[in-house]
C-alpha cells in the first residue's frame, strides 16, 4: 500500500543541536528506506520543518509502528496527512479497460 505521508516536526525544548542530531539519525533511517524501497521519494519542505513522503507500507500496523515510535523524532512528529494512494497509470488502465468493456 502506498501513502503520501506529511509531517511536521516540532523543536519543543530542544536545543538546535539536538535537534539536528536527531534529524541527522533519521536521515540515516530514510536513506536505508530509500534504498530498500520503502520510501519510494522523500522531500523537505522549504522554509519549514515540513517533510513529504511517498510510503510503501505492508501494513496499518507497520505505520502505526513506524511513525509513533521507530523514529528517533518520533515524539517530535505531527502526522499532517497520511492518504493512501495509487499509482496514476494503474488507475487510468483501470478507467481504459472500463472504457474498453463498455464499447465492445
Amino acid at each position: 500500500m502506498l501513502f503520501l505521508i506529511r509531517a511536521t516536526v516540532h523543536q519543543q525544548s530542544l536545543t538546535n543541536e539536538e535537534l539536528w542530531t536527531l534529524w541527522e539519525k533519521e536521515i540515516i533511517i530514510a536513506k536505508k528506506a530509500m534504498e530498500s524501497g520503502k520510501i519510494i521519494s522523500a522531500y523537505k519542505v522549504a522554509g519549514s520543518k515540513e517533510v513529504v513522503l511517498i510510503y510503501q507500507a505492508d501494513s496499518h500496523d507497520e505505520l502505526d509502528r513506524v511513525f509513533t515510535a521507530q523514529l528517533p523524532l518520533a515524539d517530535y512528529l505531527t502526522i499532517n496527512e497520511m492518504t493512501p494512494i495509487r499509482p496514476y497509470l494503474d488507475f487510468a488502465e483501470d478507467v481504459i479497460n472500463r472504457w474498453e468493456k463498455k464499447h465492445n
